[in-house]
């Protein structure tokens, strides 16, 4: 049993009859008659089990945008319903507001929709729906819960779309089938046209020059059907939050990028994910679905407060198989963890593929470095200095062991790394 505001506003005005009559008698015969009333309309209130619940697949959303979930209700009684039914979730799954009054009238149905605007990345899961009867006085209700199985897949945030038609334009530029033709070292031959001013003079083909009255250049386009191998650290360095985002976020985003990106240019995309052990596996099928595959594979990852186990994690790229690839490394660029870990092992790794680590930098460090307002700020300053100098160690080391390293903040990040996948497929040197 539930009871309604007007139950206490009832007794207020009863209290007007003990004023004309303060009596203990007078003040229990009121009192006794409120509870009457109350019991009789808690009895005269249509049972819960007259309604029928039931819920239409909730469609899977992006971390930061809205979606919905609606729950079909049928009064199967032979009374009108009047109530509250509230459609609760999980805490993270963001159902505000998720309380809908009920005037529902015999043998008819409704549809009941809440808003869903979840604040983290997995399989979100329903609650339970509670209903609120009450009875024709408006004192007291029938209550109850009951479980309508549903969940709402939330996806990794993938902001750096945006960027995604003007890098497709520029790939076009690349494939050859706009009218700009690339021509570079280790590219595909794709035809001869007559030589234009501005085209590279080491593109010209001197033996069909010598057959025709013009002077004749090659055309090429890039090479397709390489592999991208998208590695992305799960372990503790990518906890770290860089304003309101976590590191692994930020990672996140920029391999959705870029695995859209090769997949379009008609590459294989491989996705791992692992910090002491491999937490998620994408291998090469469809190229058509590689964005949805590693989207899919992102949903349940999260930061372990672990080491991050490289020798494991470059076997795994090894399993995916021998032949050459880009190899992209999403993991943050912190001198302990990569000169102790993956440093050893990236020898390796460039020896047989394309290397490049890819990391998330903090721009609170430059401005750290540049505050010397007082002395607290000075202290700061040289601890900053100290941090970007190791950084940059770090970097070094990793260049001479020929791997590329991008260090980007977490907006710049896709667009720098999608730019430099164009830049080596331009090259012809994946």
């Amino acid at each position: 049993m539930a009871l309604t505001w007007r139950t206490p506003l009832l007794l207020l005005i009863s209290v007007a009859a003990v004023l004309v009559r303060p009596e203990k008698g007078t003040v229990w015969t009121i009192l006794g008659l409120v509870i009457l009333l109350v019991l009789l309309d808690w009895w005269w209130a249509p049972k819960v089990s007259t309604l029928q619940l039931s819920r239409y697949r909730t469609p899977a959303t992006r971390l930061g945008e809205v979606t919905e979930t609606a729950l079909v209700v049928e009064n199967t009684g032979n009374r009108r319903v009047v109530g509250v039914l509230r459609d609760a979730w999980q805490p993270s799954a963001g159902a505000h507001p998720n309380r809908h009054p009920l005037r529902l009238p015999a043998r008819e149905r409704t549809r009941l929709v809440t808003p869903l605007d979840p604040v983290r990345r997995g399989e979100l899961a329903t609650d339970r729906v509670t209903v609120r009867m009450t009875g024709p006085l408006g004192l007291a209700a029938r209550q109850a819960s009951a479980l309508v199985p549903g969940d709402v897949r939330v996806t990794p945030a993938f902001p750096s779309r945006r960027h995604l038609p003007s890098r497709l334009a520029r790939l076009r530029e690349l494939d050859g089938r706009a009218a700009v033709r690339v021509r570079g070292q280790g590219t595909e031959f794709d035809s001869l046209r007559e030589y234009v001013r501005g085209d590279d003079v080491r593109s010209i083909d001197w033996r069909a020059s010598a057959r025709s009255r013009n002077v004749v250049v090659r055309t090429w386009q890039p090479e397709r059907d390489r592999r991208v191998v998208i590695v992305l650290d799960t372990s503790r360095t990518s906890a770290g939050r860089i304003g309101d985002v976590p590191r692994l976020d930020s990672a996140m985003d920029a391999a959705l990028l870029l695995a859209a990106l090769a997949a379009r240019a008609g590459d294989r995309v491989d996705f791992l994910a692992g910090d002491r052990m491999v937490r998620a596996r994408v291998r090469s099928g469809h190229r058509g679905d590689a964005l949805s595959g590693v989207q899919d594979a992102m949903v349940g990852l999260g930061s372990e407060l672990v080491e991050a186990d490289w020798r494991r994690l470059v076997g795994a790229v090894d399993d995916l198989g021998r032949s050459r690839a880009l190899v992209v490394l999403l993991t943050p660029l912190e001198p302990s963890a990569i000169e102790h870990g993956l440093l050893p092992l990236v020898g390796h790794l460039s020896a047989r593929h394309r290397v490049v680590l890819a990391s998330v930098r903090d721009p609170e460090l430059t401005r750290l470095a540049a505050d010397r307002e007082d002395l607290t700020s000075t202290y700061q300053a040289a601890a900053a200095e100290q941090t970007i100098a190791r950084r940059q160690r770090t970097a070094a080391l990793l260049e001479a062991l020929h791997v590329d390293v991008l260090d980007e903040s977490a907006d710049q990040l896709p667009v720098v790394l999608a730019d430099h996948y164009l830049s080596l497929k331009a090259r012809g040197v994946l």
